[in-house]
């Protein structure tokens, strides 16, 4: 048999051929159930593949979405590329994965890269201040949502950001170890030069000062101005930090770091000093992480709602090939959740008097 075509499984299906593109094209909104379970009965029984090359050759763009993350070293950007995978498949689209290292150039050869091979929407999971190595790809009609990056100013006008309030969630993280009755706290994160981060640490800032408590009298940690994002070695870094912190005089009670990770690296920091977390000292993390209720003790964090961020995203990319190139994109922010567990508590009997002595 030669290869199936687009007229033959409509023929089985009892529809047009235009009907069939529809649903290959995941144009399936006013498509009645029935009709389309036709059709994909009769795509599994003649195993019709459609010509990807031809269709591209056609339109000049894959049905393939792009991924661009720091690292998946964090297990949290494997599990939001997961998320984004499994959305993009339910509308009939691949997804290519890239690491960036939060490198702008290698961000910008990516894209380039990805728009040559007829890629035409991309998520950017960046947090950098800037989009303007990307500017040209845009300009030449780049889809792109930024991921956890809310909109900045300087933004090119399509572009779509969603985000949780990270200022919130800074503010959620603080005022949940304020109201246990801690007064000493500390954040902990590598390089604060990106977007969120930067939102996260003005977050904590506000819950402190909102109780009275003087942000310049709080333990700080100086690596934050010397150590890189630490998306790969974020564990290593609230290991390192704890090991810091926590061998001097003026030690915190409570820390906020970061994201999971970090959390995770301070929790095993404060273990090699015989601290136990959640008795001697409380520790809060950030994104919710799969490891984050499998840790003893479990983790205090702040949830990131990514299943649905995921699925945002790939509808907002979908709806902007429809969109006309004068329309400007828009910003969408969800709400981040505290999630306590056993890694937060009151301080130990007598540790904040005797710090404040």
């Amino acid at each position: 048999m030669g290869q199936v075509t687009i007229q033959q499984v409509a023929r089985a299906a009892g529809v047009s051929p235009s009907t069939v593109s529809n649903l290959l094209n995941g144009r399936i909104e006013r498509m009645l159930p029935a009709t389309k379970d036709r059709i994909d009965a009769a795509i599994a029984e003649l195993g019709y593949r459609p010509n990807r090359a031809a269709r591209q050759l056609r339109t000049g763009r894959t049905r393939t979405l792009g991924l661009v993350v720091p690292s998946v070293g964090n297990p949290f950007w494997g599990a939001f590329a997961r998320e984004l995978e499994s959305a993009a498949l339910a509308r009939g689209y691949n997804l290519l994965l890239c690491n960036s290292e939060r490198d702008p150039e290698r961000e910008r050869r990516y894209v380039e890269e990805l728009w040559e091979d007829g890629v035409r929407g991309m998520v950017l999971c960046t947090s950098l201040p800037s989009l303007a190595h990307l500017a040209p790809t845009i300009e030449r009609g780049l889809h792109l949502v930024t991921f956890d990056r809310p909109a900045q100013p300087d933004d090119p006008a399509s572009v779509v950001s969603i985000s949780i309030n990270n200022p919130m969630g800074g503010y959620l993280a603080a005022s949940h170890l304020i109201e246990l009755g801690h007064r000493r706290l500390a954040f902990i994160s590598g390089s604060l030069r990106s977007v969120n981060r930067t939102a996260r640490y003005r977050g904590f800032c506000s819950a402190l000062e909102a109780a009275g408590i003087d942000v310049d009298d709080m333990p700080s940690w100086p690596g934050m101005d010397a150590v890189p994002f630490g998306d790969v070695e974020a564990a290593e870094v609230g290991r390192r930090a704890a090991h810091e912190l926590f061998s001097r005089a003026d030690r915190p009670t409570a820390v906020v770091a970061i994201n999971d990770m970090t959390a995770l690296g301070v929790c095993r920091g404060l273990r090699d000093l015989d601290l136990r977390v959640g008795k001697d000292v409380s520790v809060v993390g950030f994104d919710d992480i799969v490891l984050a209720d499998l840790y003893d003790p479990p983790l205090t964090t702040i949830r990131q709602p990514i299943a649905e961020m995921a699925r945002l995203a790939v509808e907002e990319i979908i709806a902007s090939e429809t969109r006309s190139d004068t329309e400007a994109g828009r910003s969408v922010l969800l709400r981040p959740e505290l999630v306590v567990r056993a890694s937060s508590a009151p301080p130990a009997a007598g540790t904040e008097a005797e710090l404040s002595a």
